[in-house]
């Protein structure tokens, strides 16, 4: 699980990297890795107001896919303690109980 969130990590962060350089106009890598980080980390966006159109439309997707995708891998990897946790307190699911 570990390591399919790391992969889905680096092409989030490679998918930011690219929209940033290329949609938005960022012509620093550095740069462009920093702006999607901090949006891939829920920390918003930084730098100077984008300038064009595709790079807001693109800023705004990448934000909305960035939380969902946080939301999701955070899921993936508590999904395992949290199974363990019910079974040491003797829960069940609705699926065991039929």
């Amino acid at each position: 699980m570990v390591l399919l969130n790391l992969i889905v990590l680096v092409f989030s962060l490679a998918l930011g990297v690219a929209g940033y350089h290329w949609l938005v106009g960022i012509p620093r890598l550095v740069d462009c890795v920093y702006a999607a980080a901090m949006i891939m980390g829920g920390m918003g966006p930084v730098g100077d107001p984008i300038p064009n159109d595709a790079g807001k439309w693109f800023a705004s997707f990448y934000a909305l896919y960035s939380g969902v995708g946080l939301l999701a891998s955070v899921g993936l990897l508590l999904a395992p303690l949290l199974h363990r946790i019910m079974h040491r307190l003797h829960l069940e699911s609705s699926a065991e109980r039929d």
